[in-house]
């Protein structure tokens, strides 16, 4: 896979993409950038992926692409910023509420990871960013932001479950959601093995015991 050095006088988006939102056509640019990078990833993986089959795809010239995000992993480093500003707008407009189950939440939490996870575009797309953050810097901000809004996203649940009394008090929330969806990466990962509805919900299950248990307090 190439690594392209940025040109000289390559804008402060090649320095660290995703950390400016531009307007206008420059919007439009970047959208159909990233929405091309996204299909060739699916179509190819993270190793295959190259910036001028982006540009090609994108229909946009090769010094663009070249200029703004410099290399491949910088390119999957915005890819994932957009990908968590849309899923950051949803949480604002569709606020989590809990069903004030714990049961309920952390199976609903695990579901909502394991069908990500084996969705046909989303599964392959977080297979190839967790690829390309374990060798460049900016990707793994991306991801550790990404992954941390979403720990921050369901924490309410837990904390709604310590003060009903189903937790013990001092109870670490984040830390029982990353129980919940820590074993459902490892499957894809590394495990090789299904991820349906019934390994959510044994991991789910596996999250609630240890908690009751307070295994997460402090």
């Amino acid at each position: 896979m190439e690594s392209v050095v940025p040109t000289k006088g390559a804008s402060a988006d090649a320095a660290d993409p995703g950390t400016v939102r531009p307007g206008g056509r420059t919007a439009r640019v970047r959208a159909s950038v990233l929405r091309a990078a996204g299909d060739a990833l699916v179509e190819h993986g993270f190793h295959s992926l190259d910036l001028a089959d982006v540009a090609r795809r994108a229909e946009v010239g090769k010094t663009t692409v070249y200029r703004r995000w410099g290399t491949t992993t910088g390119l999957i480093a915005d890819l994932l910023a957009d990908m968590a500003d849309i899923a950051d707008m949803a949480e604002q407009s569709v606020p989590r509420t809990g069903s004030g189950s714990l049961t309920e939440d952390l199976r609903s939490n695990a579901r909502l990871v394991a069908a990500t996870l084996t969705d046909p575009r989303q599964g392959l797309l977080f297979k190839a960013v967790i690829a390309a953050a374990t060798c460049d810097e900016r990707t793994a901000r991306a991801l550790h932001r990404f992954y941390a809004n979403r720990i921050k996203e369901w924490a309410p649940c837990v904390e709604g479950a310590v003060a009903r009394g189903e937790l013990p008090a001092g109870t670490d929330a984040r830390e029982v959601i990353r129980a919940v969806s820590a074993p459902l990466y490892y499957r894809v990962l590394a495990g090789g093995d299904p991820l349906d509805e019934a390994a959510a919900d044994r991991a789910a299950t596996a999250a609630e015991s240890a908690a009751r248990a307070g295994a997460y307090i402090g």
